[in-house]
């Protein structure tokens, strides 16, 4: 009789403490571990505090001056929270010379980074974008941080407005970069554009579009 009551008054404690703590009202799913990364959507929403060891992505450059971070956003509990990304770059001292965000405000229309490397001078940081939400599936903007000017700048500012059709990019020589974009204009939703690819000197591009300091 004693053990039976000292097992009714441990069970009343442990409802009492979840009911308080909130985790009589979290998802199974979510108590059982949702993943933290893969760019996916979830059957189940994760809980609340989920996710907490997340960490950025570091890209350091070759002269080991600057660093970008890719930081997942963690806005939508119904995905992991890589689904999109913010960037931040840093001196190595530590002082942060720019960021940009690129998540929208439900987490399931922005973007997160699918390629990024720093050119081989390290002058340039360069990262693509795939959409969180699916749309523009043929399209992968492609950013670039210019350290010159501590700007963020869009590529596709250097090919006349041209949308860039594959989040793969390489490097030649210092700071010249290949990418992929269509040969004629068409409509976002042509399934038939044509991919090119195009090169571009980074340095000569910069110093068109990004007035001296």
């Amino acid at each position: 009789m004693i053990c039976g009551l000292r097992l009714r008054m441990v069970g009343s404690v442990a409802l009492t403490i979840a009911i308080a703590t909130g985790a009589w009202l979290r998802p199974v799913a979510s108590l059982a571990g949702a993943p933290c990364s893969g760019h996916a959507l979830l059957p189940k929403p994760r809980a609340e505090a989920s996710c907490r060891k997340i960490v950025p992505q570091i890209y350091v450059s070759p002269d080991k001056a600057m660093r970008a971070l890719v930081f997942p956003t963690d806005i939508s509990l119904d995905t992991t929270p890589d689904m999109e990304s913010r960037i931040v770059v840093r001196s190595n001292s530590g002082v942060t010379v720019t960021s940009l965000d690129h998540s929208s405000p439900r987490g399931m229309n922005g973007y997160y980074v699918y390629r990024a490397k720093w050119s081989p001078d390290s002058q340039f940081f360069v990262y693509s974008l795939t959409s969180s939400g699916g749309h523009s599936p043929w399209s992968f903007p492609i950013m670039v941080f210019d350290r010159k000017s501590s700007q963020i700048v869009k590529f596709s500012e250097m090919i006349g407005g041209k949308p860039t059709l594959s989040g793969d990019f390489s490097f030649s020589g210092p700071h010249t970069l290949a990418a992929t974009t269509r040969k004629q204009p068409g409509s976002a939703g042509d399934k038939d554009l044509e991919k090119v690819p195009v090169t571009v000197d980074l340095e000569e591009a910069l110093n068109t579009l990004v007035p001296a300091q």
